[in-house]
C-alpha cells in the first residue's frame, strides 16, 4: 500500500511529491497535463505585488522555504531550474516614484526595495522616470522543471500517465483505492480540473486566463526583467517571454487574436525595436475569489484532501503549501483558516 496517490502533475502536484520524497514517504502521481496551467506561467517569483506594492501574507516565509526546496529539487533532476534575476518596475511619472518610497517606509516592504533609484538606460526602453528594483526576485523555468522532474518520478516508478477517472476512486475509513492502487490518503492537485471533481467542485475556484508571448528581439539586450503594464522577462539567444493577461470569462485554454493584441499593444508602448512573435501560449490559473489557496481535507472523507488555488504565484506558493498540508496530515498541525478549504461551506 503507498502512503499516498497525487492527481495533478503541476507545481502542486510536484511540490507535494517532493515533499512526500523528503519524508520518505512512498505514492504514485497520475497526470494527464490537460489541466497544467504551469507550463505556461511566467514562472516569476516576486514577493511584491507591484500593482498595490503590498506584501502578500507571509510572503517573506514563503520565499525563505522555497529557495532550499528547489535547490533540493535541481539536485535531485540534476538540472537548473531557479535563477535569481532582478525586477525592474519602471515608473511612468513622478507620482509612481512617489508611491514606490512610500512604500519602502513600511517595516514589511522595507527589505524589499531598493533605496536607489535604477538610473540605467537601456536603448529601445525608453525609461524618463527611471527604474525601481525588487529585491530577492527571480524565476523558475516551470516547462524544464515539470517535464525533467516527471522524467524523474518516470524513473522512479512513482508517474502514471494518464486522465483520472473520478469514478474509479473507492474511498473507505482506512484508506483509497483506484484501479489496482491502494494507498493511505489521496491528494488532488488538478488545478482548474478541479471543476470536474465531485469531491471538491463545491468550492469557488474561479479560474483565470491569461496568455502569454515569446517574442524574439535581438536589440533589445535586457539582462533583467522588467515589469510595466505588462511583464518582460528575458530567456536567452535574445528571446523574451511578454505577459499577461487577465480573462475572468473565458475558460479555455485556447489562444486568441485579442489576446495577443493586448500584449502587443502594452509591449509596443514600452519598447521601441523590432521583434517578432515566436509563440503564443495560454492557460487557465487556479485563482480562487479571495486570492488565497485551497488546502485541506474533504468534510466527510477524512483520507480525501485538497492542495489547489495557488493561482499566480504557484512557483512561490507551491513548496510551502505542499509542507503545510503534509504536515496537517501526518502530525495534524493546524492550517490557517484563511487557506483552509473549509472556509468555504459545502
Amino acid at each position: 500500500m503507498k502512503d499516498f496517490i497525487i492527481v495533478g502533475g503541476g507545481l502542486a502536484g510536484i511540490s507535494f511529491a517532493e515533499t512526500c520524497i523528503q519524508n520518505n514517504k512512498s505514492f504514485v502521481l497520475i497526470s494527464d497535463d490537460s489541466h497544467n496551467s504551469s507550463v505556461v506561467a511566467a514562472g516569476l517569483y516576486n514577493p511584491i505585488i507591484l500593482k498595490r506594492f503590498s506584501l502578500p501574507q507571509d510572503a517573506k516565509l514563503h520565499l525563505e522555504y522555497m529557495k532550499p526546496f528547489y535547490k533540493i529539487v535541481e539536485e535531485r533532476i540534476s538540472t537548473n531550474v531557479d535563477f535569481s534575476l532582478p525586477i525592474y518596475r519602471k515608473f511612468a511619472s513622478i507620482e509612481e516614484q512617489n508611491m514606490w518610497f512610500e512604500a519602502m517606509d513600511k517595516p514589511s516592504l522595507e527589505p524589499f526595495l531598493s533605496k536607489h533609484l535604477i538610473l540605467r538606460k537601456y536603448d529601445y526602453l525608453p525609461s524618463p522616470f527611471y527604474f525601481g528594483e525588487v529585491l530577492g526576485t527571480g524565476y523558475v523555468d516551470t516547462v524544464s522543471l515539470l517535464t525533467n522532474y516527471c522524467e524523474y518520478l518516470d524513473s522512479i516508478n512513482c508517474l502514471i500517465k494518464d486522465s483520472f477517472i473520478y469514478q474509479e476512486l473507492i474511498v473507505s475509513d482506512e484508506h483509497v483505492s483506484y484501479k489496482d492502487i491502494s494507498a493511505k490518503h489521496i491528494v488532488f492537485a488538478e488545478g482548474f480540473g478541479l471543476h470536474a471533481n465531485p469531491y471538491f467542485n463545491y468550492l469557488p475556484l474561479d479560474g483565470t486566463k491569461g496568455e502569454l508571448l515569446i517574442i524574439h528581439a535581438p536589440d533589445l539586450k535586457l539582462d533583467v526583467a522588467i515589469n510595466s503594464g505588462v511583464f518582460v522577462l528575458p530567456l536567452g539567444n535574445d528571446l523574451y517571454k511578454v505577459g499577461a493577461t487577465y480573462e475572468w470569462y473565458d475558460k479555455t485554454a485556447t489562444i486568441t487574436e485579442a489576446g495577443k493584441q493586448e500584449l502587443i499593444e502594452k509591449l509596443n508602448e514600452l519598447i521601441t525595436c523590432d521583434y517578432s512573435v515566436v509563440n503564443h501560449m495560454a492557460g487557465i490559473r487556479p485563482t480562487v475569489k479571495d486570492r488565497k489557496s485551497l488546502i485541506g481535507t474533504h468534510h466527510k472523507y477524512k483520507n480525501v484532501h485538497l492542495l489547489n488555488g495557488l493561482g499566480t504565484r504557484g512557483v512561490m506558493l507551491g513548496p510551502y503549501m505542499a509542507k503545510l498540508l503534509y504536515e496537517f496530515i501526518e502530525k495534524g498541525t493546524i492550517i490557517p483558516r484563511e487557506i483552509n478549504l473549509n472556509r468555504f461551506k459545502v
